[in-house]
């Protein structure tokens, strides 16, 4: 197999043993933007909602959807519904999540971190949404997917303040805050 040299628009991972390499188009940029602020916006505004009609409670959810859908995790969802404190803390987690989460993609800043923590929720929905009549694949899923590409194209470096926040010297001098950026 013939090594390429990296150069401009070329992205390139090993995983396991397996190459896999990739070049990018002209407008990459713009559509890993635009996938950036869909899923800010998205996230922003399901958060805000939650937040301004007061009482969000996922007690109901946690309780009920796992255990009639077949869900591999019913005995965990039910855990989280019948813990108060657990439940006490999803009740704030999952609005405010989803609206810092909302906001730092939108601002493009600690996008990596708050596409993570996207992703993460993605995939308890995706669990608690569970049903597979039409296959293993449906939104929570794709949405999980898109929220780990924003993270892994560094899509806060793209018009967002990811980096301008790379050039803090508490940055450079502490590398492994660039894991949080991007």
């Amino acid at each position: 197999m013939t090594q390429t040299t990296a150069g401009p628009n070329t992205f390139e991972s090993r995983l396991g043993g397996v190459t896999v390499r990739g070049k990018a188009h002209s407008l990459s940029a713009w559509f890993v933007l635009a996938l950036r602020l869909m899923m800010g916006y998205a996230f922003l505004g399901s958060g805000v909602d939650k937040i301004l009609s007061g009482g969000f409670s996922a007690g109901g959810y946690l309780g009920n959807v796992a255990a009639t859908n077949g869900n591999p995790l019913e005995g965990m969802f039910a855990w989280m519904a019948n813990t108060p404190w657990f439940l006490d803390f999803v009740n704030v987690a999952v609005p405010w999540g989803e609206a810092l989460i909302g906001a730092a993609l939108l601002l493009g800043a600690v996008t990596r971190l708050a596409a993570f923590f996207g992703a993460f929720m993605m995939l308890l929905f995706y669990f608690g949404n569970w049903s597979v009549g039409h296959g293993y694949v449906n939104g929570d899923f794709a949405y999980m997917l898109v929220f780990l590409a924003v993270a892994a194209f560094g899509a806060g470096r793209i018009l967002g303040l990811d980096a301008i926040l790379e050039e803090l010297e508490v940055v450079k001098q502490n590398g492994w805050l660039r894991y949080l950026l991007g």
